[in-house]
């Protein structure tokens, strides 16, 4: 992947954003059913398509088909 990720700091919940998978803290099937097969994931009002990897923080998100998925640099694993 060449694509530069994009830091787009935290999220406001004031914006649409798609769920964030955090493991161990919530149901990942249940936040799948909120999005079922959607072809994008939201943050911050901005759309990313499936397989996009953005920076909200310290952290990198993966878009998986509507839900965020916390992810390692592709770049440096």
């Amino acid at each position: 992947m060449n694509e530069r990720i994009r830091d787009l700091g935290a999220q406001d919940p004031e914006l649409k954003n798609s769920p964030v998978a955090w493991e161990g803290e919530e149901d990942t099937e249940a936040l799948r059913a909120e999005v079922p097969g959607e072809p994008e994931c939201f943050f911050n009002d901005q759309a990313f398509r499936h397989g996009t990897i953005v920076r909200s923080g310290s952290t990198l998100l993966r878009c998986d088909l509507g839900l965020w998925v916390p992810t390692s640099d592709p770049q440096n694993p």
